[in-house]
């Protein structure tokens, strides 16, 4: 089962670290990530792919977009 972030309405950094928290801490493979600009969606997805994760999936949602990450 995947853990949800929801980081709409907050500016970076927040997104990223709480995307950081959750690679680091979680025990879910797979993370989605829920955000509302395209430069939290950029640096969300560039701070994944520094720890090791991909990105397998990025789609529009609800006027933001939802990120689906996936650790190792």
């Amino acid at each position: 089962m995947a853990t949800t972030v929801d980081a709409r309405g907050l500016s970076c950094p927040q997104p990223v670290l709480m995307t950081l928290d959750e690679i680091k801490s979680g025990a879910d493979k797979e993370i989605i990530v829920l955000v509302d600009t395209d430069t939290s969606r950029e640096n969300v997805t560039r701070a994944a792919e520094s720890q090791g994760c991909s990105v397998k999936d990025v789609r529009p949602d609800d006027g933001g977009y939802r990120l689906t990450i996936v650790k190792g």
